[in-house]
């Protein structure tokens, strides 16, 4: 944008003063040629309209979803919801012959098989249980069923159109109508009026009160004639619901999600996950034309405000399992904005920023099953086959359609739950997708200046030998963990020193105590302790002077770590390089100046119970995947560092999900420098036995 906006700075100032370019429109004749006549302003008037022009440039990038039309210009762009028709209507039975028969049949059958539901009444008292026990799952394990089985007998009636599934949706209608709140008690206001219960006078929208009202929408959508012949209070309660509990207050509240807190952190995935879900409901739902447009309009310019502070470089700081519900959102709203509009939006894919972080998704994947996890991110996380394909279709970007049609038979069997719109567009684009070249990009190197995230690999293409990756950042990351510093390294696909991740979600998780949490502190990451003292939550707390460099046979990313730390931590300096050898070895350095007196113990996180073997040596008994044991060696220097090895005991709630992910088999190996000094360095090579 600078490049361009200067040579637009340039040729104005050339234009103002005569200098212009020869235009075939301009004659001989004298009336002409006055026309060409050279206007000449003053430097003043000059930088005053070049700021404003700036400035206004500025805005529209800022804005690049709600920038470029007028509310109006919207009004006039949206197919009007008596003519949209997204996809065919449940009479258009030569239509649905075109979907996808098999994915329709698994749905039929998931539908058959829960045809006798009774859609459960949840009681207060499971809603109380995040300010009584601080579970969350209990609640949302019945509402999110609720919402599966519901969008599997939608899709298993358009399937068969015989009205078996008809009463069994109405009944699910109306339950959820029902429900005190659309949204999870995790989501609550954690204030004494609430302790756990809505407060049903104030409706606001969180992320799964809009999913809601995407399945109801839906479900109007294809059936609402069938539901108008059983009674017209049906469709009138879907409205009356959504209106109240969704529409009214996003067009007359703030919501937190909307934009930058008070801190400056930008949104995160809730911006965009929610928008895509209300833009989806307002097209489908509102009758009034002028009201459908201004829903519309708000939802784009709310989504700007997550598009807006985006790092340039596409980077997901929630991780690739949250990329799923921020970009692939951002994808989703865009191409729901696009088909209501017969193309408007085309404009979007364009975007260098939008491409950026549609490719993220690769850039962050180490093999096939495994992706980065730095902070709250899975390391294996699911990947929404079809959405990516049509995501890397509309960035023109090949190696992002041939990822997303590698993981198609894992998807395959999937049911919805959340993004159910996907679903749709899935149906219809089967043959293509199955026809499709499947490949993974794996990337040789990965540099994301603004997120400061580096990856490197052995082998551009591979999964075999050394993959490494670290990062900088700050601690005021979303869903952060206190990570500056920090670093993995897998081979040959496999973890063998790991970033440990989330555990499960708990009221603790997003409170005061989230860093009371083990796996969220610096000292359960690889990373040092300093006068026994961690890193500490917040922007303050960043990574600097980083240095990024790669080469054909190496990588390495150098930064300075003292700034992630409290002050009576005495760090003057902490210089972290951390650099891959390909195919030889990993090494980690630090240069440190500190006070006097101080302490050091060196962190070290892995899945295998290390040892030492020889004073110097530490042996990871690291396991291929035929399950054949290939120890690595961990050098360290026995003059300067005392170590042990320890189990990490997963007792608590929270760490549940630790071993859904892991298994029982995190262990921590701690190096405590003997005589650290005031100045002094030290270091780590990581490789084969």
């Amino acid at each position: 944008m600078a490049a361009g906006y200067l040579v637009v700075a340039a040729n104005f100032w050339n234009w103002c003063n005569g200098n212009r370019p020869s235009d075939r429109r301009y004659g001989n004749n004298p009336i002409d040629q006055q026309k060409k006549a050279p206007m000449k302003i003053s430097a003043k008037t000059y930088w005053i309209t070049l700021l404003a022009l700036g400035i206004t440039l500025y805005a529209k990038a800022q804005r690049l979803v709600s920038g470029t039309y007028t509310e109006d210009d919207l009004s006039e762009l949206l197919i009007p919801l008596s003519e949209w028709q997204p996809f065919p209507r449940l009479d258009d039975r030569s239509a649905w012959e075109q979907a996808d028969r098999a994915l329709l049949k698994q749905y039929l059958d998931y539908a058959e098989e829960n045809l006798d539901y009774q859609w459960p009444y949840i009681p207060a008292t499971k809603s109380l249980l995040i300010d009584r026990t601080g579970d969350r799952d209990e609640y949302q394990a019945v509402t999110f069923e609720k919402r599966r089985i519901l969008g599997s007998m939608i899709l298993a009636e358009i399937a068969e159109n015989k009205g078996r599934f008809i009463d069994p949706i109405v009944n699910g209608i109306w339950s959820i109508c029902e429900e005190s709140f659309w949204g999870v008690p995790a989501h609550l206001p954690k204030t004494e009026e609430y302790s756990g219960l809505m407060d049903v006078s104030k409706p606001f929208v969180d992320l799964f009160a809009a999913e809601t009202a995407t399945y109801l929408a839906w479900a109007d959508y294809f059936l609402g004639e069938k539901f108008d012949e059983i009674s017209p209070q049906i469709r009138k309660r879907i409205r009356y619901e959504t209106n109240r509990r969704i529409f009214e207050p996003l067009m007359n509240q703030h919501h937190a999600w909307m934009r930058a807190n008070e801190n400056g952190r930008p949104p995160n995935n809730w911006n965009p996950w929610i928008c895509s879900n209300w833009i989806n409901a307002a097209l489908l739902l509102e009758e009034d034309e002028n009201q459908r447009a201004k829903l519309i309009f708000k939802a784009m310019q709310v989504v700007d405000e997550f598009l807006g502070p985006y790092p340039a470089d596409g980077g997901c700081d929630e991780g690739p399992s949250y990329w799923g519900a921020a970009a692939a959102s951002l994808f989703d709203t865009i191409s729901l904005l696009d088909l209501a509009t017969e193309g408007a939006f085309q404009y979007v894919y364009a975007d260098e920023k939008v491409k950026n972080m549609g490719k993220f998704i690769y850039r962050a994947q180490i093999s096939p099953d495994y992706f980065l996890n730095f902070a709250d991110a899975d390391p294996q996380p699911s990947m929404a086959a079809s959405m990516i394909y049509r995501y890397g279709k509309a960035i023109n970007d090949p190696d992002m359609m041939r990822f997303g049609a590698y993981y198609r038979e894992k998807e395959a069997a999937s049911l919805p739950r959340f993004h159910y719109f996907r679903k749709f567009f899935e149906l219809f684009m089967q043959e293509e997708f199955l026809q499709a070249e499947t490949g993974l990009p794996l990337p040789k190197d990965v540099w994301l200046p603004d997120t400061q995230v580096m990856a490197a690999r052995d082998q551009e293409g591979s999964t075999e030998g050394f993959f490494f990756a670290a990062k900088g950042g700050h601690n005021d990351e979303s869903h952060n963990h206190n990570d500056i510093g920090n670093y993995v390294v897998y081979y040959d696909g496999l973890p063998l020193l790991i970033d440990v991740g989330r555990g499960t979600y708990t009221r603790k998780t997003f409170s005061g105590e989230r860093y009371t949490i083990w796996y969220n502190r610096s000292d359960y990451h690889n990373l040092p302790t300093v006068n026994g003292l961690t890193q500490l939550p917040g922007s303050l707390y960043r990574a600097k002077e980083l240095d990024y460099r790669t080469g054909n046979n190496h990588s390495t990313l150098s930064m300075d770590l003292a700034g992630a730390y409290p002050e009576d931590a005495g760090i003057q300096s902490w210089q972290r390089t951390l650099r891959l050898d390909r195919g030889k070895k990993v090494r980690v350095s630090d240069r440190y100046e500190l006070g006097e007196g101080s302490t050091i113990t060196q962190h070290l996180m892995t899945v295998f119970p290390a040892q030492v073997v020889r004073p110097g040596e530490v042996r990871i008994p690291f396991q291929n995947a035929a399950g054949e044991t290939q120890p690595f060696l961990l050098a360290y220097d026995p003059d300067k560092m005392e170590v042990t090895v320890e189990k990490i005991a997963l007792t608590e709630p929270e760490d549940r999900g630790v071993g859904q992910k892991w298994g029982d088999r995190i262990y921590r190996i701690n190096f405590v420098h003997t005589t650290p000094g005031e100045r002094g360095e030290s270091s780590f090579e990581l490789y084969r036995e």
